[in-house]
């Protein structure tokens, strides 16, 4: 076993261990199985309030927003309180998703934070090359109070970052903040090149600020890692590509 797989399999005993406790201790929710996905949880409305108490998150026109739901109520807080949310898609098949409160009746605001709803009353857009967005929030399956962070597994959150720092959207100022259970902080997690590390840990009870940066943010998509399969099932991916060739 090489170094890489290694780190491979210390993460995936990291995210079974949350799974399972998070299951044990009754605080996981709906969906379910909470296995393979970033996992929903008890607390996180209040979690998604104690973001307003963020000074980016006030400050931010335009924030980006993960998919997951245990993030849906920071989407709709953002949504409530005027801000644009850029959402991806799942894996990013249609790109991304453009939500404006101004277009959306503020009846249906809760509705456009959920996934079908920001189909509905959101815009698909693939170049967002003209936006600086100086916020991402995203999920975690674990985290540690040195902003090391773990997604599901599929490498989206990451990706999501280099490509949009590659478009310039994102760069080295920008943000990342993370919403999870108390239970989901962890004491270490192993980081790669192109793991995106979180500025912000948000739970229901606490707000963690990570003051000493341990970990640097991704300097853009890191190509020698992604095999063909994967760039050729993103479209982005794929335009991207070929404007490298």
């Amino acid at each position: 076993m090489n170094a890489y797989d290694d780190v491979k399999e210390i993460k995936m005993r990291i995210r079974e261990n949350i799974w399972r406790v998070m299951e044990r201790r009754g605080v996981a929710r709906f969906p379910k199985p909470i296995w393979g996905r970033i996992p929903n949880f008890v607390g996180s409305e209040e979690a998604a309030k104690n973001v307003l108490k963020v000074p980016i998150f006030r400050k931010s026109e335009t924030i980006f927003c993960n998919p997951d739901s245990p993030q849906k109520h920071v989407r709709f807080l953002a949504l409530k309180e005027g801000k644009v949310v850029i959402m991806a898609s799942p894996k990013l098949r249609k790109g991304f998703i453009l939500l404006d409160p101004n277009k959306i009746p503020s009846s249906a605001l809760f509705e456009a934070s959920t996934i079908r709803g920001a189909f509905k009353y959101g815009k698909l857009v693939e170049d967002l090359s003209n936006m600086y967005i100086p916020l991402k929030v995203t999920g975690s399956v674990a985290v540690t109070l040195k902003g090391a962070r773990l997604g599901k597994g599929g490498g989206y959150s990451d990706l999501e970052f280099a490509i949009l720092r590659e478009m310039g959207v994102f760069d080295d100022k920008t943000v990342v903040l993370t919403t999870v259970h108390e239970i989901q902080i962890v004491d270490e997690i192993p980081m790669t090149k192109h793991d995106v590390p979180a500025d912000y840990i948000v739970t229901p009870n606490n707000v963690f600020e990570v003051r000493e940066r341990v970990y640097e943010k991704p300097k853009g998509i890191y190509w020698d890692e992604l095999d063909r399969d994967k760039i050729e099932s993103i479209p982005i991916l794929k335009k991207l590509r070929r404007a490298k060739i």
